[in-house]
């Protein structure tokens, strides 16, 4: 097998690329963003860049799919199920192209070209967005798809220093083994909590997929950064202004970082907090090695800020655009947007490559080779 062509892949809401990236064994042979921003980065960092087709997947057809792909991965837009979004749920306008993307793999099915995976990659408030029924509605178009299914929660920080738990809802035409609940770390309280709420002919259907923890990883934020002297620092009073939003909890997690005589490194966001009823701008810092989750920077709040204490100094900046690349487990060579704005949309809407790769290679490529693990 270590010879055989590679798999072939389709990307859907492709954005830089970077889950085809983490799809070892496949080939990309059709890619989609309605993103022009995205497409060009794209095609940036492919060898074969036409295969990128720019629109909106309810505007595709069948037709413009070629051949017959062994997985097709959406990573659908995810803010109207995010926890952090409006919550309106799949009929959104955004997280409805959902459903775009399912009218092509029904008119692939009407042709004999169905995919052998499926790969549906969100946010975890998929699991509870319209009070469950989004995710009872996605399984349902697996289910009457003709697939069997089931879901891992995957935390970027398992491999990465950036705190990003995903779902991925993996689906595959039976016959698959697998039986029982899943003890898996990946198979978290709030997955097992969504798949006690299904219909039963829906966990009828349902796998317990295994997915391996990796090695205890030993690389924190602050290996991650530029250099100090390479980077723009906020002035004096920006900074005191910023760090004067940390709420006393926060604060204290400050003080003790500056008094421990070490170089602490941290990682900052603003939000906004309901505090006795009044919505407050308030700094919430972590010196835990991890990076918040990467944000698109929307309105400019969302952006992370790092916080270094070293020597009695306190010095603040924004993360840079080729930081975020490298918490999503690109390298450098990775070509980024000129715009730090444009790369961090980017990051932030993508997906950590080495997640998707371990997928690739526990679940996915064993699964087209008939020699997948599942829970017994």
């Amino acid at each position: 097998m270590a010879n055989r062509e590679p798999f072939s892949l389709y990307e859907f809401f492709a954005g830089g690329g970077l889950a085809g990236l983490g799809l070892h064994g496949f080939r990309t042979t059709f890619a989609n963003d309605l993103d022009g921003a995205k497409a060009a980065s794209w095609r940036a960092n492919h060898a074969e860049p036409d295969i990128l087709k720019l629109a909106d997947v309810w505007d595709l057809t069948p037709d413009d799919l070629p051949g017959h792909a062994d997985l097709a991965w959406a990573s659908s837009p995810c803010q109207d199920v995010s926890l952090a979004g409006a919550r309106g749920g799949l009929d959104a306008r955004r997280s409805g192209a959902f459903w775009g993307f399912w009218r092509l793999m029904t008119g692939l099915a009407g042709q004999g070209r169905t995919p052998g995976l499926i790969v549906i990659e969100n946010v975890m408030g998929l699991l509870t967005s319209n009070q469950g029924r989004d995710f009872a509605a996605v399984c349902r178009a697996l289910h009457d798809g003709g697939y069997v299914f089931g879901a891992v929660e995957a935390d970027a920080a398992l491999w990465l220093p950036q705190s990003r738990p995903r779902l991925f809802l993996i689906a595959s035409r039976p016959p698959v083994a697998g039986a029982g609940e899943g003890a898996d770390p990946f198979h978290s309280p709030r997955i097992r909590a969504a798949h006690g709420a299904l219909p039963d002919d829906l966990k009828a259907g349902w796998v317990w997929w295994r997915l391996s923890a990796p090695p205890r990883r030993n690389t924190d934020l602050a290996a991650l950064l530029q250099p100090d002297d390479a980077v723009a620092w906020l002035d004096e009073d920006k900074a005191a202004a910023l760090l004067n939003l940390l709420s006393p909890l926060h604060r204290a997690r400050l003080d003790a970082a500056a008094a421990s005589g070490e170089r602490r490194v941290g990682a900052a966001y603003r939000r906004v907090r309901l505090e006795n009823d009044v919505k407050v701008q308030r700094l919430e810092i972590r010196f835990d090695g991890l990076a918040g989750c990467l944000r698109t920077p929307a309105g400019g709040s969302s952006r992370q800020f790092v916080v270094v204490c070293q020597n009695g100094q306190t010095r603040v900046r924004r993360l840079t655009g080729r930081e975020p690349a490298r918490l999503m487990g690109l390298p450098d060579s990775y070509a980024l947007p000129t715009s730090e704005v444009a790369a961090l949309k980017l990051m932030g809407d993508a997906v950590a490559v080495p997640v998707v790769r371990a997928l690739a290679d526990q679940i996915l490529r064993p699964l087209l080779e008939g020699a997948v693990r599942t829970a017994a």
